[in-house]
Protein backbone atom coordinates (compact mmCIF):
# COMPACT_ATOMS: atom_id res chain seq x y z
CA UNK A 1 0.00 0.00 0.00
CA UNK A 2 1.37 3.39 -1.00
CA UNK A 3 0.85 5.65 1.99
CA UNK A 4 -0.06 9.31 1.73
CA UNK A 5 2.44 11.64 3.45
CA UNK A 6 1.11 13.82 6.28
CA UNK A 7 3.50 16.57 7.30
CA UNK A 8 3.65 17.18 11.05
CA UNK A 9 4.65 20.46 12.69
CA UNK A 10 5.24 19.90 16.41
CA UNK A 11 5.34 22.72 18.96
CA UNK A 12 7.29 21.79 22.09
CA UNK A 13 10.28 19.50 22.73
CA UNK A 14 9.62 18.42 26.33
CA UNK A 15 8.32 15.17 27.73
CA UNK A 16 5.16 15.25 25.63
CA UNK A 17 7.09 16.28 22.54
CA UNK A 18 8.99 13.01 22.81
CA UNK A 19 5.87 10.88 23.32
CA UNK A 20 4.14 12.46 20.32
CA UNK A 21 7.20 12.15 18.08
CA UNK A 22 7.57 8.50 18.96
CA UNK A 23 3.85 7.92 18.32
CA UNK A 24 3.98 9.37 14.82
CA UNK A 25 7.10 7.38 13.96
CA UNK A 26 5.81 4.05 15.26
CA UNK A 27 2.12 4.15 14.27
CA UNK A 28 2.61 3.26 10.57
CA UNK A 29 5.12 0.54 11.48
CA UNK A 30 2.59 -1.44 13.50
CA UNK A 31 -0.80 -0.35 12.15
CA UNK A 32 -2.17 -0.62 8.62
CA UNK A 33 -3.01 3.05 8.22
CA UNK A 34 -3.14 4.92 4.90
CA UNK A 35 -0.96 7.82 6.03
CA UNK A 36 2.78 8.13 6.55
CA UNK A 37 3.47 10.84 9.14
CA UNK A 38 6.45 12.98 8.15
CA UNK A 39 8.25 14.81 10.96
CA UNK A 40 8.55 17.96 8.90
CA UNK A 41 9.31 20.62 11.54
CA UNK A 42 9.83 21.03 15.27
CA UNK A 43 9.28 24.41 16.93
CA UNK A 44 10.59 25.69 20.27
CA UNK A 45 12.36 28.76 21.65
CA UNK A 46 15.77 27.40 22.69
CA UNK A 47 17.64 27.05 19.39
CA UNK A 48 20.43 24.83 20.75
CA UNK A 49 18.13 22.33 22.39
CA UNK A 50 15.81 22.53 19.42
CA UNK A 51 18.61 21.46 17.09
CA UNK A 52 19.50 18.52 19.32
CA UNK A 53 15.86 17.39 19.53
CA UNK A 54 15.44 17.65 15.77
CA UNK A 55 18.53 15.51 15.20
CA UNK A 56 17.46 12.90 17.75
CA UNK A 57 13.98 12.49 16.29
CA UNK A 58 14.90 13.16 12.64
CA UNK A 59 12.82 16.28 12.11
CA UNK A 60 13.56 17.80 8.72
CA UNK A 61 13.60 21.41 9.88
CA UNK A 62 13.22 23.72 12.87
CA UNK A 63 11.40 26.92 13.75
CA UNK A 64 11.72 29.17 16.80
CA UNK A 65 8.45 31.03 16.13
CA UNK A 66 5.26 28.98 16.09
CA UNK A 67 3.59 31.60 13.87
CA UNK A 68 6.03 30.81 11.08
CA UNK A 69 5.33 27.12 11.56
CA UNK A 70 1.58 27.68 11.24
CA UNK A 71 2.07 29.76 8.08
CA UNK A 72 4.19 27.15 6.30
CA UNK A 73 2.37 25.64 3.29
CA UNK A 74 4.25 22.35 3.70
CA UNK A 75 2.67 21.64 7.12
CA UNK A 76 -0.58 19.67 7.23
CA UNK A 77 -1.01 19.16 10.99
CA UNK A 78 0.00 21.29 13.96
CA UNK A 79 0.62 19.22 17.10
CA UNK A 80 0.71 21.28 20.31
CA UNK A 81 2.87 19.85 23.09
CA UNK A 82 3.83 23.15 24.70
CA UNK A 83 2.69 24.62 28.07
CA UNK A 84 -1.01 25.24 28.68
CA UNK A 85 -0.91 29.02 28.21
CA UNK A 86 0.10 28.56 24.56
CA UNK A 87 -2.62 26.09 23.57
CA UNK A 88 -5.42 28.49 22.66
CA UNK A 89 -3.47 30.99 20.58
CA UNK A 90 -1.64 28.32 18.58
CA UNK A 91 -4.70 26.12 18.01
CA UNK A 92 -6.92 28.98 16.89
CA UNK A 93 -4.27 30.31 14.49
CA UNK A 94 -3.63 26.82 13.11
CA UNK A 95 -7.33 26.21 12.51
CA UNK A 96 -7.70 29.54 10.74
CA UNK A 97 -4.77 28.54 8.53
CA UNK A 98 -6.64 25.36 7.61
CA UNK A 99 -4.31 23.01 9.51
CA UNK A 100 -5.40 19.91 11.33
CA UNK A 101 -4.77 20.33 15.07
CA UNK A 102 -3.80 17.92 17.82
CA UNK A 103 -3.28 19.28 21.33
CA UNK A 104 -2.02 18.09 24.68
CA UNK A 105 -4.40 18.10 27.62
CA UNK A 106 -5.95 20.04 29.19
CA UNK A 107 -7.32 21.69 26.07
CA UNK A 108 -7.45 25.17 27.62
CA UNK A 109 -6.56 26.74 30.94
CA UNK A 110 -10.30 27.06 31.47
CA UNK A 111 -13.52 26.29 29.64
CA UNK A 112 -13.68 29.71 27.98
CA UNK A 113 -10.33 29.13 26.27
CA UNK A 114 -11.34 25.59 25.36
CA UNK A 115 -14.59 26.81 23.84
CA UNK A 116 -12.75 29.35 21.66
CA UNK A 117 -10.45 26.58 20.46
CA UNK A 118 -13.39 24.25 19.78
CA UNK A 119 -15.24 26.97 17.88
CA UNK A 120 -12.14 27.59 15.77
CA UNK A 121 -11.56 23.98 14.66
CA UNK A 122 -15.26 23.36 14.06
CA UNK A 123 -15.68 26.58 12.09
CA UNK A 124 -12.65 25.69 9.96
CA UNK A 125 -13.85 22.07 9.67
CA UNK A 126 -10.38 20.72 10.38
CA UNK A 127 -9.62 17.36 11.99
CA UNK A 128 -8.78 17.72 15.67
CA UNK A 129 -7.92 15.59 18.67
CA UNK A 130 -6.71 15.96 22.28
CA UNK A 131 -4.10 13.60 23.72
CA UNK A 132 -6.05 11.99 26.57
CA UNK A 133 -3.96 8.87 26.13
CA UNK A 134 -5.35 6.70 28.94
CA UNK A 135 -8.38 5.92 26.82
CA UNK A 136 -5.99 3.91 24.62
CA UNK A 137 -4.71 1.56 27.32
CA UNK A 138 -5.92 -1.86 26.04
CA UNK A 139 -7.33 -2.81 29.45
CA UNK A 140 -9.25 0.47 29.74
CA UNK A 141 -10.56 0.04 26.20
CA UNK A 142 -11.69 -3.49 27.11
CA UNK A 143 -13.48 -2.06 30.14
CA UNK A 144 -15.25 0.39 27.83
CA UNK A 145 -16.43 -2.52 25.66
CA UNK A 146 -17.73 -4.41 28.71
CA UNK A 147 -19.67 -1.39 29.96
CA UNK A 148 -21.15 -0.63 26.54
CA UNK A 149 -22.17 -4.28 26.18
CA UNK A 150 -24.11 -4.06 29.45
CA UNK A 151 -21.94 -6.53 31.36
CA UNK A 152 -21.92 -4.33 34.46
CA UNK A 153 -25.61 -3.40 34.18
CA UNK A 154 -26.81 -0.18 35.77
CA UNK A 155 -23.86 1.76 37.18
CA UNK A 156 -24.08 2.79 40.85
CA UNK A 157 -20.60 4.02 41.74
CA UNK A 158 -17.47 5.37 40.08
CA UNK A 159 -14.30 6.27 41.99
CA UNK A 160 -10.94 7.45 40.77
CA UNK A 161 -7.71 8.84 42.17
CA UNK A 162 -4.43 10.11 40.74
CA UNK A 163 -1.64 10.51 43.27
CA UNK A 164 1.87 11.96 42.94
CA UNK A 165 4.46 13.35 45.37
CA UNK A 166 6.89 15.47 43.37
CA UNK A 167 6.01 18.95 44.71
CA UNK A 168 6.17 18.29 48.46
CA UNK A 169 9.47 20.14 49.04
CA UNK A 170 8.94 23.74 50.11
CA UNK A 171 12.24 24.63 48.41
CA UNK A 172 10.92 23.73 44.96
CA UNK A 173 10.51 26.93 42.91
CA UNK A 174 7.65 27.70 40.54
CA UNK A 175 7.61 28.79 36.92
CA UNK A 176 10.02 28.45 34.06
CA UNK A 177 10.60 25.66 31.60
CA UNK A 178 10.58 22.70 33.98
CA UNK A 179 8.16 23.93 36.63
CA UNK A 180 5.48 25.83 34.71
CA UNK A 181 2.83 23.47 36.12
CA UNK A 182 3.26 25.28 39.46
CA UNK A 183 2.62 28.70 37.88
CA UNK A 184 -1.13 29.34 37.73
CA UNK A 185 -0.81 31.91 34.93
CA UNK A 186 0.72 29.24 32.68
CA UNK A 187 -1.01 26.07 33.90
CA UNK A 188 -4.46 27.50 34.64
CA UNK A 189 -4.82 25.29 37.70
CA UNK A 190 -2.89 22.65 39.58
CA UNK A 191 -3.81 19.01 39.95
CA UNK A 192 -7.41 19.74 38.91
CA UNK A 193 -6.47 20.56 35.33
CA UNK A 194 -3.43 18.30 35.22
CA UNK A 195 -4.29 15.02 36.97
CA UNK A 196 -8.04 15.16 37.60
CA UNK A 197 -8.58 16.13 33.96
CA UNK A 198 -7.28 12.68 32.97
CA UNK A 199 -9.59 10.91 35.41
CA UNK A 200 -12.58 13.04 34.38
CA UNK A 201 -12.06 12.39 30.68
CA UNK A 202 -11.82 8.63 31.26
CA UNK A 203 -14.82 8.67 33.57
CA UNK A 204 -17.13 10.52 31.19
CA UNK A 205 -16.00 8.30 28.31
CA UNK A 206 -16.83 5.21 30.34
CA UNK A 207 -19.85 6.41 32.33
CA UNK A 208 -21.37 9.43 30.58
CA UNK A 209 -21.71 13.12 31.46
CA UNK A 210 -21.29 14.55 34.97
CA UNK A 211 -24.20 16.68 36.17
CA UNK A 212 -23.07 18.29 39.44
CA UNK A 213 -20.03 18.49 41.70
CA UNK A 214 -19.04 19.40 45.25
CA UNK A 215 -15.32 19.99 45.67
CA UNK A 216 -12.49 21.03 47.95
CA UNK A 217 -8.94 22.05 47.07
CA UNK A 218 -5.85 22.94 49.06
CA UNK A 219 -2.56 24.70 48.40
CA UNK A 220 -0.18 23.39 51.05
CA UNK A 221 2.82 25.57 50.21
CA UNK A 222 1.52 29.12 49.91
CA UNK A 223 4.64 30.83 48.53
CA UNK A 224 7.49 29.76 46.28
CA UNK A 225 10.36 31.50 44.56
CA UNK A 226 9.58 32.16 40.91
CA UNK A 227 12.24 31.03 38.46
CA UNK A 228 11.60 33.90 36.06
CA UNK A 229 11.35 36.85 38.45
CA UNK A 230 13.63 35.56 41.21
CA UNK A 231 11.05 36.78 43.73
CA UNK A 232 9.08 34.80 46.31
CA UNK A 233 5.51 34.90 45.05
CA UNK A 234 2.13 33.46 46.09
CA UNK A 235 1.31 30.02 44.72
CA UNK A 236 -1.95 30.11 42.79
CA UNK A 237 -2.37 26.45 41.83
CA UNK A 238 -4.10 23.71 43.82
CA UNK A 239 -1.79 21.06 45.27
CA UNK A 240 -4.67 18.72 46.10
CA UNK A 241 -8.23 18.46 44.83
CA UNK A 242 -11.11 16.14 45.67
CA UNK A 243 -14.75 16.15 44.71
CA UNK A 244 -18.02 14.29 44.93
CA UNK A 245 -20.26 14.19 41.89
CA UNK A 246 -23.36 12.78 40.29
CA UNK A 247 -23.41 11.48 36.74
CA UNK A 248 -26.41 12.04 34.53
CA UNK A 249 -27.11 8.29 34.69
CA UNK A 250 -27.70 8.64 38.45
CA UNK A 251 -24.45 7.06 39.65
CA UNK A 252 -22.38 8.63 42.42
CA UNK A 253 -18.64 9.24 42.27
CA UNK A 254 -15.58 10.36 44.17
CA UNK A 255 -12.43 11.79 42.58
CA UNK A 256 -9.14 12.70 44.22
CA UNK A 257 -5.82 14.05 42.96
CA UNK A 258 -2.75 15.30 44.80
CA UNK A 259 0.96 15.90 44.39
CA UNK A 260 1.46 15.41 48.14
CA UNK A 261 1.02 11.64 48.52
CA UNK A 262 4.50 10.56 49.58
CA UNK A 263 5.63 7.41 47.82
CA UNK A 264 3.30 7.74 44.82
CA UNK A 265 4.75 8.81 41.47
CA UNK A 266 1.75 8.21 39.21
CA UNK A 267 -0.89 6.13 40.99
CA UNK A 268 -3.99 6.33 38.79
CA UNK A 269 -6.74 3.90 39.74
CA UNK A 270 -10.43 3.62 38.91
CA UNK A 271 -13.27 1.37 40.05
CA UNK A 272 -16.80 0.99 38.75
CA UNK A 273 -19.62 -0.81 40.57
CA UNK A 274 -22.70 -1.94 38.65
CA UNK A 275 -25.76 -4.03 39.42
CA UNK A 276 -24.25 -7.16 37.83
CA UNK A 277 -20.50 -6.65 38.05
CA UNK A 278 -17.64 -4.47 39.25
CA UNK A 279 -14.28 -3.67 37.67
CA UNK A 280 -11.02 -2.08 38.80
CA UNK A 281 -7.95 -0.83 36.91
CA UNK A 282 -4.55 0.42 38.12
CA UNK A 283 -2.04 2.27 35.92
CA UNK A 284 0.81 0.53 37.77
CA UNK A 285 -0.53 -2.80 36.46
CA UNK A 286 -1.96 -1.35 33.28
CA UNK A 287 -2.46 -4.68 31.49
CA UNK A 288 -4.91 -6.03 34.07
CA UNK A 289 -8.58 -5.59 34.87
CA UNK A 290 -9.88 -6.90 38.17
CA UNK A 291 -13.41 -8.08 37.42
CA UNK A 292 -16.21 -9.47 39.61
CA UNK A 293 -19.42 -10.84 38.06
CA UNK A 294 -22.23 -11.69 40.48
CA UNK A 295 -23.79 -13.96 37.84
CA UNK A 296 -20.93 -16.44 38.11
CA UNK A 297 -21.66 -19.80 39.73
CA UNK A 298 -21.85 -19.29 43.49
CA UNK A 299 -19.00 -21.57 44.55
CA UNK A 300 -16.68 -20.00 41.95
CA UNK A 301 -17.86 -16.43 42.35
CA UNK A 302 -15.04 -14.00 43.10
CA UNK A 303 -12.70 -11.38 41.74
CA UNK A 304 -10.81 -12.50 38.64
CA UNK A 305 -7.65 -10.97 37.23
CA UNK A 306 -7.82 -10.56 33.45
CA UNK A 307 -4.44 -10.14 31.75
CA UNK A 308 -5.20 -8.04 28.68
CA UNK A 309 -2.56 -9.24 26.19
CA UNK A 310 -4.38 -11.68 23.89
CA UNK A 311 -4.83 -10.98 20.19
CA UNK A 312 -8.59 -10.52 20.63
CA UNK A 313 -8.04 -7.74 23.17
CA UNK A 314 -8.05 -4.09 21.98
CA UNK A 315 -4.92 -3.15 20.01
CA UNK A 316 -2.91 -6.18 21.15
CA UNK A 317 -3.02 -8.02 17.83
CA UNK A 318 -0.71 -5.28 16.51
CA UNK A 319 2.03 -6.02 19.01
CA UNK A 320 3.68 -9.15 20.36
CA UNK A 321 2.51 -12.65 21.25
CA UNK A 322 -0.05 -13.19 24.05
CA UNK A 323 1.40 -12.71 27.50
CA UNK A 324 3.94 -10.07 26.46
CA UNK A 325 3.21 -6.53 27.55
CA UNK A 326 3.35 -3.05 26.12
CA UNK A 327 3.71 0.24 28.01
CA UNK A 328 2.80 3.87 28.51
CA UNK A 329 4.27 5.06 25.22
CA UNK A 330 2.06 2.66 23.25
CA UNK A 331 -1.09 4.53 24.30
CA UNK A 332 0.10 7.51 22.26
CA UNK A 333 0.90 5.24 19.31
CA UNK A 334 -2.66 3.89 19.46
CA UNK A 335 -4.04 7.40 19.54
CA UNK A 336 -1.99 8.53 16.55
CA UNK A 337 -3.05 5.43 14.60
CA UNK A 338 -6.73 5.99 15.43
CA UNK A 339 -6.50 9.63 14.38
CA UNK A 340 -4.92 8.78 11.03
CA UNK A 341 -7.37 5.96 10.32
CA UNK A 342 -10.35 8.18 11.11
CA UNK A 343 -8.90 10.90 8.91
CA UNK A 344 -8.87 8.52 5.95
CA UNK A 345 -12.49 7.57 6.66
CA UNK A 346 -13.63 11.18 6.91
CA UNK A 347 -14.41 10.81 10.62
CA UNK A 348 -13.28 12.45 13.84
CA UNK A 349 -11.46 10.23 16.31
CA UNK A 350 -12.25 10.88 19.96
CA UNK A 351 -11.49 12.70 22.09
CA UNK A 352 -12.11 15.72 19.91
CA UNK A 353 -11.76 19.31 21.04
CA UNK A 354 -15.47 19.23 21.89
CA UNK A 355 -14.95 16.17 24.09
CA UNK A 356 -12.05 17.90 25.85
CA UNK A 357 -14.14 21.05 26.26
CA UNK A 358 -16.60 18.96 28.27
CA UNK A 359 -13.77 17.99 30.61
CA UNK A 360 -12.70 21.61 31.02
CA UNK A 361 -16.28 22.53 31.89
CA UNK A 362 -16.17 19.99 34.71
CA UNK A 363 -12.79 21.17 36.02
CA UNK A 364 -14.08 24.76 36.03
CA UNK A 365 -17.08 23.61 38.07
CA UNK A 366 -14.78 21.76 40.49
CA UNK A 367 -12.64 24.87 41.07
CA UNK A 368 -15.70 27.07 41.44
CA UNK A 369 -17.28 24.68 43.92
CA UNK A 370 -14.11 24.56 46.00
CA UNK A 371 -13.98 28.36 46.02
CA UNK A 372 -17.63 28.88 46.96
CA UNK A 373 -17.97 25.76 49.15
CA UNK A 374 -21.22 24.90 47.38
CA UNK A 375 -22.50 22.28 44.96
CA UNK A 376 -22.25 23.44 41.35
CA UNK A 377 -24.22 22.34 38.35
CA UNK A 378 -22.06 21.31 35.41
CA UNK A 379 -23.01 23.26 32.30
CA UNK A 380 -23.46 21.13 29.23
CA UNK A 381 -24.48 23.44 26.39
CA UNK A 382 -21.55 25.47 24.96
CA UNK A 383 -23.79 28.53 24.82
CA UNK A 384 -24.00 28.39 28.63
CA UNK A 385 -20.26 28.77 29.16
CA UNK A 386 -20.36 32.54 29.44
CA UNK A 387 -23.04 32.39 32.13
CA UNK A 388 -22.34 31.63 35.81
CA UNK A 389 -23.27 28.13 36.88
CA UNK A 390 -26.20 27.65 39.19
CA UNK A 391 -25.29 26.99 42.82
CA UNK A 392 -27.07 24.20 44.64
CA UNK A 393 -27.91 24.63 48.34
Amino acid sequence: MVKKPLNIGLVGYGFMGRTHSNAFLQAPRFFDIPYQPVLKAICARNAARLKSFAETWSYESTETDWRKLVERPDIDLIDIASPNDTHAEIAIAAAKAGKMVMCEKPLGRNAAEAKAMTDAVESAKVANMVWYNYRRVPAVMLLKHLIDAGRLGRIFHYRAKFLQDWTISQDLPQGGEGLWRLDVSVAGSGVTGDLLAHTIDTAMWLNGPISEVSAMTETFVKQRKHNLTGQVEPVGIDDASAFLCRFQNGSLATFEATRYARGHKALYTLEINGEHASAMWDLHDLHRIQFFDHRDEGQLRGWRSIHVTDSDHPYMQRWWVPGLQIGYEHTFIHQAADFLQALDEGKQAAPTFRDALATDVVTDAVLESAKTKRWRTVLNAPSELNAPSEPRP
